[in-house]
């Protein structure tokens, strides 16, 4: 699967996890931060419900909070990780 595959792939995935009904995966920059109030605005219980998705999605587990911190500041980051960790 290629890059823009999983990035496609993993916008939908957030929508439907986070409920972001008012959401479509053209409305998520995939190069946007997903924290804060530049980007999506998720919170911490939103990373869980990402972390979840990965497990279950990618087979992608990770070791501690401080891995997610640094993985999930983008969409596009995700999708690299997913890339390079997926056991699905």
């Amino acid at each position: 699967m290629e890059m823009n595959d999983i990035i496609e792939e993993l916008k939908a995935s957030i929508i439907e996890a986070l409920n972001l009904e008012e959401m479509t995966p053209a409305d998520i920059d995939a190069s946007a931060p997903l924290f804060g109030d530049d980007g999506l605005g998720l919170d911490s219980i939103d990373a869980l419900e990402i972390i979840v998705l990965l497990e279950k999605n990618y087979g992608i587990r990770l070791a501690n909070a401080g891995e997610g911190k640094k993985i999930f500041t983008s969409v596009e980051n995700i999708a690299r990780y997913v890339c390079e960790n997926r056991t699905k």
